[in-house]
């Protein structure tokens, strides 16, 4: 067989395995509240470390 061959019978009575019950769930680790954190930096300390962060990787 070359490239892109296939064998014919292979693809006859294939069956597609639907079962739900084995499928995954994607809201089972949702989770609502909120994040807090406490830092010593000023606003602008922050802004002036995110713009050094950019001009990185530019």
């Amino acid at each position: 067989m070359g490239f892109g061959s296939y064998d014919e019978s292979e693809q006859q009575n294939q069956e597609v395995n639907a079962d739900d019950s084995e499928g995954v769930s994607v809201h089972e680790n949702d989770h609502d509240g909120e994040v807090t954190f406490e830092s010593d930096a000023s606003t602008d300390d922050l802004v002036d470390r995110l713009a050094d962060i950019k001009d990185d990787d530019e």
